[in-house]
């Protein structure tokens, strides 16, 4: 049989690494992209077949198809949308731009990207495509509403195009992780300085006393953590099984909070997620 093919997103650090070095130990030929082309050098330098994909970037997103498709002779067996940041902040204290540019990101480029494989997959007659979500599009958290809302509106995007190619060979996934070790936190920290005017805001005490402690010192690992290995392990799964389920929860919160949505009202799910 021919080697698979694959296309990362996102794979400078965390999940998106971790998912290119193992697909490739498994097996497949692995695209895997990063924002940056330092980041790709180094990822040739292990050994991957690695380009720059920019989702905030047409063009990027055009190219990087383009290159991959040149180098498997038109066929692309599977699409991993892994690549995302957050913007740590209050709802009240967002200002426009930072949600259209987290969305750019997190949720128009996706969906571009997406789009651009869907007819190589329709002429070959398969495909997977394989969304990376999070616990955060079930459930909301404080400070967190700019990516909540990206990944709120990447699992309805997702649902509904599951939906729709269901008349078709192509198998459209969610993978859903809770705490994962990664670079996200710390790679937020100058969105969060570009967009948010905290000691402006009437919460400038809670941000003192919460937020800023969280993004700015390092307090290990949180509760439940996984390594990035958990949700490449769902991952092969959602894309060698011959019927793969629809969502894949990773961590042991993803879980129960899938669970507490499904069974708690709205007012006692606040409760238990305000509590934290």
């Amino acid at each position: 049989m021919a080697q698979k093919s694959i296309l990362i997103t996102g794979c400078s650090s965390g999940i998106g690494h971790d998912a290119a070095h193992g697909l490739a130990a498994r097996g497949w030929r692995v695209f895997a992209t990063c924002r940056q082309e330092a980041d790709c050098e180094r990822l040739r330098a292990a050994g991957l077949e690695s380009f720059a994909l920019d989702y905030a970037d047409e063009a990027s997103i055009g190219a990087a198809v383009d290159e991959a498709l040149s180098r498997t002779g038109g066929t692309l067996d599977a699409l991993y949308n892994n690549g995302a940041f957050g913007c740590p902040g209050a709802v009240e204290d967002l200002p426009r731009g930072a949600l259209r540019e987290i969305f750019e990101t997190n949720f128009f480029g996706v969906h571009d990207l997406t789009n651009r494989v869907i007819p190589v997959m329709r002429a070959q007659g398969h495909g997977r495509i394989v969304n990376c979500s999070s616990v955060l599009g079930l459930v909301p958290m404080k400070w967190r509403a700019a990516y909540v809302s990206t990944k709120y509106a990447l699992e309805g995007l997702t649902d509904t195009l599951r939906l729709e190619m269901r008349d078709t060979p192509i198998k459209v996934i969610l993978i859903e992780p809770g705490p994962v070790t990664s670079k996200i936190r710390v790679n937020s920290i100058p969105h969060f300085e570009k967009w948010i005017d905290w000691q402006a805001s009437p919460r400038a005490q809670q941000y003192r006393d919460s937020l800023l402690k969280r993004l700015y010192e390092s307090r290990g690992p949180d509760a439940f953590e996984l390594p990035p290995s958990a949700v490449t392990k769902k991952l092969a799964h959602a894309l060698d099984s011959p019927r793969p389920r629809a969502r894949y929860y990773v961590t042991t919160p993803t879980y129960v909070m899938g669970a507490l949505r499904r069974l708690l009202p709205t007012s006692a799910l606040d409760w238990v997620i305000a509590k934290g």
